[in-house]
């Protein structure tokens, strides 16, 4: 096949709908050609994804093949995760220009019409194609992809993943699913004592802050990752940052230094680090994981996967430096925080 031919392919776009953000991958002739995120408040429903997918580059409404994985079955707009799936796969149909097939995990490729009969493999496969991907690079390895709100540790066994469990609730049992990300998850859902100027402090049980404020001070926050309001509504500067934090530990921003509010927000991201810890040593020490098997790390959070490597003494491989043939020249960053995006994709342009 010439070149000239090959550049005639239907691109493909991989979408990842979530019930905060949705991303999408373009993928041409096997190159990611581009990456968005973009916020999408869908628990107000399906008009919420209508504007937000209105707002997306030209690209994504051209015709192509695109597949679609999701999270976003789990907002409360929908009675249940299969009325989830099987509305969600509608608006992929309907709205999405060119063919559309459902990414289910361990069901493979499925029709729209179909998805609601198979939602069981939809809802919240987007780990499985990430696992998938990191497969076909690294035999053996543990996937930890720490998202904005949650973070999976998959193992992958002979090139695919392995996963105990498949259903969110069955990977919070096993550790495969941890229930915390960099940016929407709250300090108080990780302690509920903080170290303040010598004292051990008790917190107010408050959703004053984020751990997108945590990150933001300690200067770990990828540029962009926070596409949410903040918790107070107002600005994200670090004084507005530390502010939030105070009224953790029921103090006004003026009752502490720079130092201070560092340092309460570096006790918050080892709180965020110990479950994650937890989660990755009860799967590495599965006898079918290697002692040298590496992490494979990308998401919003991979600055905290990485460290999670180190602590634990394994090697940490960016997912992007696994498919580097792919990449384009810049936007590695937004290839790794969209990875079940780009994953559907070039699972199926391959």
């Amino acid at each position: 096949m010439t070149a000239e031919t090959a550049s005639t392919h239907v691109p493909v776009i991989g979408w990842d709908l979530g019930g905060v953000h949705v991303k999408a991958a373009l993928v041409q002739d096997g190159r990611i050609e581009a990456v968005v995120q973009a916020p999408c408040p869908l628990w107000r429903g399906l008009p919420a994804l209508d504007a937000t997918f209105s707002g997306m580059p030209d690209w994504a409404h051209a015709p192509a093949d695109h597949i679609v994985t999701m999270t976003g079955e789990l907002t409360d707009c929908f009675s249940d995760r299969a009325d989830g799936v099987a509305q969600l796969a509608g608006w992929a149909a309907a709205k999405l220009a060119g063919s559309v097939r459902i990414y289910g995990g361990r069901a493979g490729l499925v029709a729209p019409g179909q998805a609601q009969a198979t939602a069981a493999d939809i809802a919240s496969a987007n780990w499985h194609a990430t696992a998938a991907l990191a497969g076909r690079h690294r035999s053996h390895a543990l996937l930890v992809d720490i998202g904005s709100t949650t973070a999976d540790l998959i193992p992958i066994v002979g090139g695919a993943p392995a996963a105990t469990g498949y259903s969110d609730a069955e990977r919070l049992e096993t550790g495969e699913l941890v229930y915390t990300g960099v940016v929407r998850s709250h300090p108080i859902a990780l302690t509920d004592h903080a170290p303040f100027r010598g004292r051990r402090t008790r917190l107010m049980a408050e959703t004053f802050a984020t751990m997108a404020d945590v990150h933001r001070l300690t200067g770990d926050l990828p540029e962009g990752a926070d596409q949410q309001s903040s918790a107070d509504g107002k600005g994200k500067s670090l004084r507005e940052s530390e502010t939030r934090l105070a009224r953790l530990v029921g103090r006004d921003h003026g009752e502490g230094t720079p130092a201070d509010w560092q340092a309460l927000a570096a006790h918050f991201a080892e709180a965020q680090l110990r479950p994650l810890h937890d989660a990755a040593a009860l799967l590495l020490s599965r006898d079918d994981l290697p002692a040298d098997a590496p992490l494979v790390v990308c998401g919003a959070g991979r600055f905290l996967a990485e460290r999670l490597a180190a602590r634990l003494g394994r090697p940490a491989v960016a997912l992007t430096d696994l498919i580097t043939d792919a990449l384009p020249g810049t936007g590695a960053d937004w290839a790794s925080t969209c990875g079940p995006a780009v994953a559907v994709a070039l699972l199926a342009a391959a």
